[in-house]
């Protein structure tokens, strides 16, 4: 079989490819998304990879056109993509959400795809907030204070009528529960946390106390489980609706136990309503992600009996609620995450570095002393303990005037961190725009980039001078607030004047790596690692180069819509 997996690079779609990888009815994957992995990493290195926009910025004819082309010798498609942020955008979510399982769906029956396998979620279900546990009869209105949940329910309904449509393809339908793991933990925390949380603090101490609203219940699936659920539903070919979730239900109790980790943590009952106000007023303030339908829905969701999948596609759990829970609070508190855009980890160390490969051939991080030289790697490695950065400085040749070349990176840091700053909010900024793709990727490049050069001034022994890095940040804010001449919504010029500016950070970042590269035997570092670097600059500087020709053309223009999908 060959299946094509649409959204390959999120939590689910990560254990899908994974888990159609260990299936021998499998031949070759197709994965597909609008940002692209680290395609030498696993599990995105099993996968044939295709760049296609199912309908955020593009019209619904040319999305199906694209699909229905990597489908063409496809003999399941697994349909995963599903837009969680921006919250505030809902006409956005839904014509990516609703409208692209619509344009994926009829894109498959075009091709002759045999079987379509669609993430519905335990959230399409209409209220049931008892203990009375529910099988896949029941009915899918959703939960009206849920824009997640209604959404959901309005996919179920674009199924239904495919269904009806198309007889001839075997449509499947999963409903898992929260779907967690440690590879999903800074995804989880970025989308429904937010940075703000500080969940890290948990590696230092766990709270007496925890407040959790009263009645809470809830159910939990691991992603290698619920991956493996939907490869045995692509391969077997059964179709209808499958209940996917661990056997066990988490209450408050259970919650506090985890989060204590073998230390007493007394669960303190709070009503919902309270919660619910908290919780508004966190996200009004930006200081939490997710609203409070993700509240209303966690509450009143039904638990679901998920008998089905295990009799009809031999299906079993092999993890617990409880432990899953536990894995992704491990991996919050470590900021793990994976090699693709949308799971990038919250630690930038653990991130591939841009265009460097390691001498045994796997992806540089950008915290493994990538750029020390033979003699140094083994300190340099040292970073989290004691004698790595010392060492490291040693190094230098004496010839290196030390002040002058903290100064220099500092320089470039504090630069570093103002185009960081700008680049994620300029992604942010387009995300129903044909640019977003590229943006998003090289914000996460920029990024990594900019730990990694943390990571030279620390193995080599100097001052970071953070509070240049905290000036430039908040300078950056502050730059924001040029209004451009539009006040209540994005101005079309604002797209050219970012990219301009970030088009001279690029160059003045690839003149740090040439410095860095032409005095490498002074300092004691690879020299090959900046070489490398400052090609991959060139690629960057390209890249923005075709976002400014999309953003110019539409500048000054009052006949031609910036921000919707392109006709």
């Amino acid at each position: 079989m060959r299946v094509a997996v649409v959204g390959a690079t999120g939590n689910v779609g990560t254990a899908v490819v994974q888990a159609l990888h260990e299936r021998p009815e499998v031949s070759s994957v197709l994965g597909i998304a609008r940002r692209m992995p680290d395609q030498t990493a696993e599990p995105y290195s099993y996968a044939d990879w295709a760049s296609i926009d199912i309908g955020a910025a593009v019209a619904p004819a040319e999305a199906i056109a694209h699909l229905k082309k990597a489908f063409a010798d496809v003999d399941a498609v697994i349909h995963l993509a599903w837009l969680i942020q921006p919250n505030s955008k809902r006409e956005l979510l839904h014509r990516v959400n609703v409208e692209g399982t619509r344009h994926v769906a009829l894109a498959a029956a075009a091709a002759g795809v045999d079987t379509l396998v669609v993430a519905s979620s335990v959230g399409a279900y209409s209220p049931s907030p008892g203990l009375e546990v529910r099988d896949e009869s029941w009915h899918t209105g959703g939960i009206p204070t849920s824009h997640y949940s209604v959404d959901k329910a309005a996919q179920e309904q674009v199924l239904d009528e495919f269904a009806a449509e198309h007889p001839e393809v075997t449509v499947t339908r999963l409903r898992p529960a929260l779907i967690f793991s440690a590879e999903a933990a800074s995804e989880i925390q970025r989308y429904f946390l937010g940075s703000w949380m500080p969940v890290q603090a948990l590696k230092a101490g766990r709270p007496p106390l925890l407040p959790l609203p009263k009645g809470l219940r809830l159910q939990a699936v691991h992603a290698a489980d619920v991956g493996a659920a939907y490869a045995a539903a692509a391969v077997t070919g059964a179709g209808g609706a499958f209940n996917i979730c661990a056997d066990d239900v988490l209450g408050v109790q259970e919650l506090a136990d985890i989060v204590g980790g073998g230390k007493r943590v007394r669960p303190v009952e709070v009503p919902p309503s309270m919660v619910r106000t908290a919780m508004s007023a966190g996200h009004l303030t930006g200081l939490v992600a997710a609203d409070a339908g993700w509240l209303d829905m966690g509450m009143n969701v039904p638990l679901m009996d998920n008998s089905r999948a295990k009799e009809e596609l031999g299906w079993q759990p092999t993890r617990s609620a409880a432990d899953t829970v536990a894995e992704l609070l491990d991996g919050m508190i470590e900021g793990a995450g994976a090699d693709s855009v949308p799971m990038r980890p919250r630690d930038a160390s653990r991130a591939s570095l841009p265009a460097v490969v390691s001498a045994s051939g796997d992806p540089a991080r950008a915290g493994d002393g990538a750029a020390m030289g033979s003699a140094g790697a083994a300190g340099s490695a040292g970073a989290e303990g004691t004698g790595g950065p010392a060492e490291a400085g040693e190094r230098i040749s004496p010839v290196v005037d030390r002040e002058l070349l903290g100064l220099y990176l500092a320089d470039h840091l504090t630069g570093s961190a103002a185009g960081v700053s700008r680049i994620q909010r300029m992604a942010e900024a387009n995300v129903d725009t044909p640019v977003f793709a590229e943006l998003s990727m090289l914000a996460d490049e920029i990024r990594t980039e900019q730990h990694f050069l943390e990571q030279i001034i620390h193995d080599l022994g100097l001052a970071q001078r953070r509070h240049r890095q905290a000036a430039a940040w908040a300078g950056e804010k502050v730059a924001r607030l040029k209004n451009n001449g539009v006040l209540v919504k994005r101005s079309p010029m604002t797209l050219v004047l970012e990219v301009e500016l970030m088009r001279s950070a690029v160059l003045a970042k690839k003149g740090g790596w040439e410095t860095l590269r032409d005095n490498a035997d002074l300092l004691g570092l690879d020299k090959q690692v900046f070489v490398d670097l400052v090609e991959n600059v060139d690629r960057q500087a390209a890249v923005l180069d075709q976002v400014h020709a999309y953003a110019r053309r539409r500048a000054f223009r009052t006949d031609k819509e910036t921000f919707t999908p392109l006709e």
